[in-house]
C-alpha cells in the first residue's frame, strides 16, 4: 500500500522539530591519546605546577648573576667549578658566590644560583671563564611560571587537538571527560552491499554508511555503523532495537512514499513520525522521528540527497551537542602590536580576536603556547618588523571560538569563576598587568586585570595616568591576601623575620616587589641605614620568582625559608600563611564599552552576592567591590 506524504514542512519548522527533540549529549572519559577532536566536559584544573622545579632554559653555567656584571669579551670573570648538574636529577649543590656549576637546558638549578650564562660565552681552563654579563632569571624558567598548581588550563568546551593534548600530558593527565554523541548508522536496501563483495546484478555498494559516519565523526560525534538491511521490517525493526542504545539514529534509505519504502510506518509503530517531508531539494523525502524512545532521522537514499539532510539538518546538531565548530586552515588578520623580529624565519604563535592578531610570546619552553595560540604567523628572515595594524596570513591549528569579551591583564583564579558564571564566552590573554594596560591603551581589549602597587602606597589608580589612559575607567574588584608564605613547622611570625631568613623574593616590577620595598624601606629607615646596604644584607634578596606559584614551590622545595605572595598558592601547596596586607585586583575598562551588555553582564557578576560568597580563600569582595572611577 502507498503513502503519499504528510504535509511537507518548512526549513524552519523541521529545525524546530529537531529542537524539540531534546537531544543531549553525554560525559564519557577518553584515555588522552584517543582524545583528540573530542570536546572538554569539564574544567581541567592543574594538581601540579609546570615546570615543577625552578630550571635552566639553555646550556650552560648556573651563577650568582652579580658575579658577572664585570665580565667583558676581552677581560672575562673568573669562577670556580662547583660541578655538574644533568637534567632529571637533584643537584644537591649549594652555589656560593664566585662558584659556577654546569648544567644542561631543563635541569634544576642548583640552590643559590639566580641565572644561568649559556655556554657560548664562557671557556674552561681548569677553571670557568665568563665572557658576557647575565642579569638575574636569564636563562630561568622558574618554578610555576608556565602553570601553577589550582590555575585552570583548560576550560569546559574546549576543542582537543595536538595543542591541548599536550597541555593535558605537561600536568600528568592520562584520562579526560569528553562530551560524547554515539549515532548509529544504517543503510537500506535490497540492492546494498559492502564495499569489497562481489557486485551481482542490480547491486550497488553501500556509499551512506561510510560517508555519513566520516560525517558524523568530522562533527565530533561517534559513529556506530550497523551496516546494510535488506528492506525487511523484522531485519529494520531488529537493527533500530539494537541502535537504541545509541543517543541519535541515522537511517537511509526506504524513507520515500513508494510500496517498498517502510521506514516511516516502522517509526509511527514503534514511536512517533514528527516529520515526513521536507520543502528542500535535494532531499525531501526525510523523516524525524522518535523510535524506541531515540530520535531518529530517516535520511534518502540517493548519496547526494542524503549528505545534503545531513550537512543542513544533523550536523549542526551533532557539532552543537559536541561542541564542535568549523574552521578553516588559513584566515587573515590584523597585528595588534608592533612586532620586532630576531633576523630568523619565525613560526610566531598568535591568539585571533575578532580579526586581530595577539603575539602569544611564552618562550618555546611553555606548553600553555599552544592552549592560549589558535594559529602562527611566518615571519620571513628578511622581515625586521610588522606593523601595528598589518595585514597578515595565520595558519589555524583548529577552531576559532566566538569572542564576547577580550581580557588582557594578570591572571587570576577569581577571574575565571567570574568568566564561568556569566556564561559570556570569554578570551584571556595573560601577559601581566602592563600588558593588560596597554592592550586597553591601543584599543584591543575589552577589559584588563591589574594590581600594581604606586610607591605612594596606592594601587592602580595612579598607573592609569602614567599609561596615557585618560578614555578609561577604573573598576574596583576583589582583595587578595598577600603574606609570607612559609613552612608548616616554621618559626617564622612576622614580615621583620625575614631578614634572617633565606628569602625569595618577587621578580622587579611586580605589584608584590614593590609592596615589599616599602616595607623594607621602612625598616631600613627605622635603622638608619640605606635601602640598598640594608636588603644586600638580607640572603635571597636578588633571588627573584615570576609568579606567586614559584613563590611557593620554592618554599615547598626548601629552596628557600620564606617568599611573599597569596593565600590561595600557598593553601594550595599545603603551606603556612600569615597575611601582610590586602591586594587590590581591579579591572580597567574603556569607558566607550561601559554600556556594552557583556560588561553590563561582567560587572553585575563582581558585584552579585553568589560570587561575593564562593569566592577562593584569600579573595574576597570588599566595600569598594564594583565602583567605578573616571578618569578625565
Amino acid at each position: 500500500m502507498r503513502k503519499e506524504f504528510r504535509e511537507l514542512v518548512s526549513r524552519d519548522k523541521a529545525n524546530r522539530i529537531i529542537d524539540s527533540l531534546g537531544i543531549k549529549s553525554h560525559t564519557e572519559e577518553v584515555d588522552i591519546e584517543n582524545a583528540r577532536d573530542h570536546v572538554l566536559a569539564a574544567d581541567v584544573i592543574s594538581q601540579v605546577d609546570v615546570p615543577p622545579f625552578t630550571r635552566a632554559s639553555m646550556d650552560g653555567y648556573a651563577v650568582h648573576a652579580s658575579d658577572t656584571y664585570k665580565a667583558q669579551e676581552d677581560r672575562p670573570v673568573r669562577l670556580k667549578l662547583a660541578g655538574s648538574i644533568p637534567a632529571g636529577i637533584d643537584p644537591g649543590i649549594f652555589l656560593e658566590r664566585g662558584q659556577a656549576a654546569e648544567i644542561a637546558t631543563g635541569a634544576v638549578m642548583p640552590e643559590g644560583a639566580d641565572s644561568v650564562v649559556m655556554v657560548e660565552y664562557t671557556h674552561i681552563d681548569k677553571d670557568i671563564f665568563v665572557h658576557r654579563p647575565v642579569s638575574i632569571n636569564e636563562n630561568v624558567m622558574q618554578a610555576g611560571s608556565d602553570i601553577m598548581v589550582g590555575e585552570r588550563v583548560l576550560r569546559k568546551g574546549s576543542f582537543l587537538g595536538a595543542r591541548e593534548i599536550g597541555v593535558l600530558s605537561a600536568i600528568g593527565k592520562s584520562r579526560i571527560s569528553v562530551l560524547g554523541l554515539t549515532v548509529g548508522i544504517i543503510s537500506t536496501g535490497n540492492e546494498i552491499k559492502e564495499p569489497g563483495r562481489q557486485l551481482d546484478a542490480g547491486e550497488i555498494y553501500d556509499v551512506n554508511s561510510f560517508s555519513l559516519s566520516c560525517g558524523v565523526r568530522g562533527c565530533g560525534g561517534t559513529p556506530i555503523r550497523y551496516g546494510n538491511v535488506n528492506d525487511n521490517e523484522a531485519l529494520i525493526k531488529k537493527a533500530l532495537m539494537e541502535l537504541s542504545k545509541c543517543d541519535l539514529i541515522l537511517t537511509s534509505g526506504s524513507t520515500s512514499a513508494g510500496s517498498g519504502d517502510i521506514m516511516y510506518r516502522i517509526i509511527e509503530e514503534n514511536g512517533t513520525v514528527l516529520a515526513h517531508g521536507i520543502d528542500i531539494k535535494p532531499g525531501k523525502p526525510a523523516i524525524i522521528g522518535q523510535v524506541y524512545g531515540k530520535p531518529i532521522f530517516g535520511l534518502p537514499g540517493y548519496p547526494a540527497s542524503s549528505l545534503t539532510i545531513f550537512n543542513e539538518f544533523v550536523a549542526p546538531l551533532i557539532r552543537k551537542m559536541t561542541g564542535k565548530t568549523r574552521a578553516d586552515n588559513k584566515t587573515h588578520a590584523k597585528t595588534a602590536i608592533r612586532i620586532r623580529s630576531d633576523g630568523r624565519s619565525q613560526l610566531l604563535p598568535v591568539g585571533l580576536v575578532r580579526g586581530m592578531a595577539y603575539p602569544i610570546e611564552k618562550g618555546s619552553g611553555a606548553i600553555t603556547t599552544l592552549s592560549e595560540a589558535d594559529g602562527f604567523i611566518e615571519i620571513p628572515s628578511s622581515v625586521e618588523m610588522i606593523e601595528a595594524g598589518e595585514d597578515v596570513e595565520v595558519t589555524l591549528y583548529g577552531e576559532l571560538n566566538p569572542v564576547d569579551l577580550f581580557f588582557v591583564g594578570s591572571q587570576c583564579l577569581g577571574l575565571d569563576m567570574i568568566a564561568d558564571m556569566t556564561n559570556l564566552k570569554m578570551r584571556i590573554i595573560n601577559v601581566g598587568s602592563s600588558g593588560g594596560l596597554s592592550a586597553v591603551r591601543n584599543g584591543i581589549a575589552d577589559i584588563a586585570g591589574v594590581h600594581l602597587l604606586d610607591e605612594s602606597g596606592v594601587y592602580n589608580i595612579p598607573f592609569l595616568s602614567k599609561f596615557g589612559l585618560h578614555e578609561a575607567v577604573l573598576v574596583k574588584g576583589y582583595l587578595r591576601d598577600q603574606g609570607l608564605i612559609i613552612p608548616k613547622d616554621s618559626e617564622i611570625k612576622e614580615f621583620s623575620d625575614l631578614i634572617n631568613s633565606r628569602f625569595i623574593n618577587r621578580n622587579t616590577g611586580s605589584g608584590t616587589r614593590v609592596m615589599t620595598d616599602l616595607m623594607l624601606k621602612k625598616i631600613a629607615n627605622e635603622r638608619g641605614i640605606s635601602f640598598e646596604e640594608f636588603v644586600n644584607g638580607i640572603k635571597g634578596y636578588h633571588t627573584e620568582a615570576k609568579t606567586h606559584s614559584a613563590v611557593a614551590a620554592a618554599v615547598k622545595m626548601g629552596k628557600a625559608d620564606v617568599g611573599i605572595g597569596i593565600r590561595t598558592v600557598a593553601e594550595l601547596n599545603g603551606l603556612k600563611f600569615i597575611k601582610i596586607a590586602d591586594e587590590e585586583y581591579d579591572f580597567v575598562i574603556p569607558e566607550r564599552l561601559m554600556e556594552k551588555d557583556e560588561i553590563l553582564k561582567f560587572l553585575d557578576v563582581l558585584m552579585s552576592k553568589e560570587f561575593g560568597e564562593n569566592l577562593l580563600p584569600g579573595l574576597r569582595i570588599y566595600e569598594r567591590t564594583g565602583e567605578v572611577i573616571h578618569f578625565k
